[in-house]
């Protein structure tokens, strides 16, 4: 089965005050495994970023004039997201922002469930671990996912370490690399 690691970084927390997408970034699974195929882009948003939001992500308006509008992408990114499952952190929020941006293009398919199913790792991990803290950075630290190189939040860099989230919460990769099995074997030989 495909899947898709998606996160968005945007320019506030609400679309009704205006706010738009600034940044997607997805990563690929197939068959439970990382494929290494990723799909990035940056956003001009027309309309100026929250000072909070800059503190999450760092990007500013600046930073982004020069990039492409939604509406320039959009084909490219549905085309990469069909038949998918997504894995999202907090489905309701990168859906609804990404939902929000079809509709400010008018294009035919509004939602982006039309385009993909969606699995919401957050509503997965307070299941999984009712009480506790169950933020992507919280996950990491459960499961062991080593978060050292991300210094600010960024769709890509969150989607990887989301896939990797996933595959913990899931119960890891279900096949093991062939090389690690001629390690192995060469290993048990040598006993």
């Amino acid at each position: 089965m495909r899947q898709i690691a998606l996160d968005t970084e945007t320019t506030g927390i609400n679309t009704s005050d205006g706010h738009r997408v600034i940044e997607i970034g997805c990563v690929e699974m197939d068959n439970r495994r990382i494929t290494g195929r990723e799909y990035h882009c940056y956003l001009n948003p027309e309309r100026e970023i929250d000072e909070g939001a800059i503190r999450v992500h760092g990007l500013t308006l600046d930073k982004l004039k020069d990039k492409p509008l939604f509406i320039d992408i959009v084909d490219e990114f549905l085309s990469f997201i069909a038949d998918s499952e997504l894995i999202i952190h907090n489905a309701r929020f990168d859906v609804g922002f990404l939902d929000n941006e079809l509709s400010l293009i008018a294009h035919k398919n509004k939602s982006i469930e039309n385009h993909a199913l969606v699995l919401d790792t957050l509503g997965m991990a307070r299941t999984m671990h009712p009480g506790k803290k169950n933020s992507l950075d919280a996950l990491c630290n459960r499961y062991f996912i080593d978060r050292s190189g991300r210094q600010v939040h960024g769709a890509l860099i969150d989607a990887d370490l989301l896939a990797k989230v996933y595959l913990a919460m899931t119960g890891g990769q279900e096949t093991l690399n062939l090389g690690e099995i001629s390690k192995n074997q060469n290993t048990k030989e040598r006993l």
